[in-house]
């Protein structure tokens, strides 16, 4: 049995972050995994801006409510699903995720918590736990899985080297540079049969 691990933002659904600094014209907001390899230092620096700036838990839900997932990636979702147990290993939190997992189906989200005070101010994070992708991954493979996964940025690649097989999609040319041990599609019909060629080469492993 093969469990298809995938990253939210980026794969199925647009940055959160990036939206919410285009909302806001907070340029410093559109950095993402994409660009820093360190979570924490991400985090610590978006909450700062957040509290500078009064932006509180429910003016980014604003923002989620008005986002849809990417086009085509309710399409590949249901194809996946239909192939594998599919599993969302995302580093965002269920206080965003909500709306768009709604638009998606439900499918299983592992994710993140948020901190917030009775004003709706962001106080902290609080991780499931460190590198919960990769971990993820490999509690699966203890469960007798063969793992699949694929993302886009930094803080997917180690779950993508944890998996069986692990797949680009769509990712900065900064990351292919880093890691390319890992093929790279760009769209869903390529990320459909990269899925497909890696299940094949599981069967015959």
């Amino acid at each position: 049995m093969i469990v298809a691990c995938l990253d939210l933002e980026g794969v199925l659904v647009p940055e959160i972050w990036i939206a919410v600094a285009e909302r806001t014209g907070i340029e410093a907001l559109r950095r993402t995994t994409r660009d820093e390899p360190d979570y924490d230092k991400l985090m610590r620096a978006r909450l700062e801006l957040l509290d500078a700036n009064g932006l509180r838990l429910p003016d980014i839900q604003d923002v989620i409510g008005t986002l849809d997932p990417l086009p085509g990636a309710g399409a590949f979702l249901d194809w996946l699903r239909s192939r594998f147990q599919v599993v969302i290993l995302s580093d965002t939190f269920y206080g965003f995720a909500a709306p768009l997992m709604r638009k998606l189906g439900h499918p299983t989200l592992f994710c993140h918590d948020l901190e917030v005070d009775a004003d709706g101010r962001i106080r902290d994070y609080r991780l499931r736990m460190p590198d919960q992708k990769r971990a993820s991954v490999e509690a699966f493979a203890a469960l007798n899985f063969r793992v699949i996964a694929a993302g886009d940025s930094y803080n997917d690649t180690t779950m993508l080297t944890a998996a069986d097989r692990g797949i680009l999609f769509s990712p900065p040319d900064n990351v292919v540079a880093e890691f390319p041990q890992f093929p790279v599609t760009r769209t869903y019909d390529e990320l459909r049969d990269a899925f497909e060629n890696a299940a094949e080469s599981l069967t015959r492993a």
